[in-house]
């Protein structure tokens, strides 16, 4: 049998809390700090599981304000699967990316430039329609796999891509800042410039940079 995913290890530690002290619907939670030192769990893997209680109808994450007991009826017994966590999937992707990056840089043909700069392109001129954007942004992730010149990587960058599952929607619907969205087409002219120049060493630098960002952004808030 599978072990539990450490996001639903946790939130099931977080309705246990609501219970045994007795928070009402409507109250509110203490804050994340102070439930990631009571529960004995990281501020990532905490923002995890009250990201899949609230897709669960348990709890409600109120922008600015806090967390609190749903004040809705009762939800369903067993929250819907919902993949693996956020920062599993960006711990995934700064693991593999980084290098991904750096064969692209030293192998990228002049097609395989242009592929990730019609990418980042179509990111920027799609800036404010928020689904042709995230589908420019996978396409300029799957344009640089495509351009180190190992079509197994296409694969794996794809399959990590479709992980982004409901967690990952629900975090950045909370979490994603205009200013990330504009660093993050920086960070692509970045990455972009550094492959477009086969500079090995600098490319896996911005790619690290640009996940970097995106996993503290997410995790802080």
């Amino acid at each position: 049998m599978a072990e539990p995913r450490l996001y639903r290890v946790v939130s099931g530690k977080i309705e246990q809390l609501i219970k045994e002290e007795n928070i009402q619907p409507g109250e509110r939670l203490p804050s994340e700090r102070d439930l990631a030192i009571k529960l004995g769990v990281s501020r990532t893997s905490l923002r995890e599981a009250l990201i899949a209680l609230e897709l669960g109808g348990i709890i409600e994450v109120r922008g600015g304000s806090g967390v609190y007991v749903s004040e809705q009826a009762p939800p369903q017994p067993e929250v819907r699967p919902a993949g693996p966590g956020p920062f599993e999937v960006l711990a995934a992707r700064r693991m593999i990316e980084v290098e991904v990056a750096a064969m692209a840089a030293k192998n990228a043909t002049d097609a395989a430039i242009d592929a990730i700069l019609v990418a980042v392109e179509q990111m920027e001129q799609h800036h404010e329609d928020l689904g042709n954007n995230e589908s420019a942004d996978r396409n300029f992730h799957l344009a640089i796999a495509r351009a180190s010149g190992n079509s197994a990587m296409v694969g794996v960058i794809d399959y990590l891509w479709n992980q982004r599952g409901t967690l990952w929607h629900k975090l950045t619907e909370h979490f994603q800042t205009e200013e990330l969205r504009q660093q993050t087409l920086i960070d692509h002219r970045n990455i972009l410039a550094a492959i477009a120049a086969h500079d090995v060493p600098g490319a896996r630098l911005a790619m690290r940079a640009h996940l970097d960002r995106v996993t503290r952004t997410f995790s802080r808030g």
